[in-house]
């Protein structure tokens, strides 16, 4: 799912990218192009418990929990992260339908860049109560302008890759949903963008 670096070659590849661009600059040349930090760098893997609310979804020969888009079939389909370790067992309210089985809950793991293997008994969404999370815009409008919007909406699905699931705009922020991000990717697009334009938000959050 998410291609993983050592600590090392991520700060390796951090040095070469601004080692190159400030040669490159010196040289007169162009800047590095959008997306150049993203390439270099991938988060760590998270060291402790996470937590992920979305549709689990069971077509019997896979389990997923869905983090981006859900198609409201039936049953649904999405592109989610493999579970290891999940049971229906005391999950009454299940729904089964052509051979699949899904409902929405908050989900509890240990995420090691592919699979979330699950640590706790899960909890059915419409029984969650999680706390709010804090305003990552501090209330401050963003300063992406119109080209900016274009150039980070159609550079970062790329350069994330799989982990990417989804981007929008408002308010002069550029949005980035991702599966995972341990704040690497939010230097990076502040290295690549300009800091103030893109928000990463991380659909798996550690536990404290």
């Amino acid at each position: 799912m998410m291609h993983r670096r050592s600590a090392a070659l991520v700060l390796t590849g951090a040095a070469l990218l601004l080692t190159s661009c400030a040669a490159t600059a010196d040289a007169g040349g162009d800047a590095a192009p959008p997306g150049a930090a993203f390439a270099a760098l991938t988060p760590e893997n998270p060291t402790g418990e996470v937590i992920a609310q979305g549709m689990v979804l069971d077509n019997g020969a896979t389990i997923e929990l869905c983090l981006g888009a859900v198609a409201e079939s039936a049953p649904p389909q999405c592109s989610g992260i493999p579970l290891a370790g999940w049971s229906w067992d005391g999950l009454d309210d299940a729904v089964s339908s052509g051979g699949a089985t899904w409902n929405t809950y908050a989900v509890y793991g240990a995420f090691d860049g592919d699979t979330l293997t699950v640590t706790r008994t899960p909890i059915p969404l419409a029984l969650f109560d999680p706390i709010a999370a804090a305003d990552p815009t501090n209330g401050k409008r963003g300063a992406a302008s119109r080209v900016d919007v274009t150039s980070i909406q159609s550079t970062v699905p790329d350069a994330i890759g799989d982990a990417f699931l989804g981007a929008s705009e408002q308010d002069g922020w550029v949005f980035v949903d991702v599966v995972w991000d341990d704040g690497t990717w939010q230097r990076a697009a502040d290295q690549d963008f300009g800091a103030g334009k893109v928000i990463i938000r991380s659909a798996l959050r550690e536990i404290s």
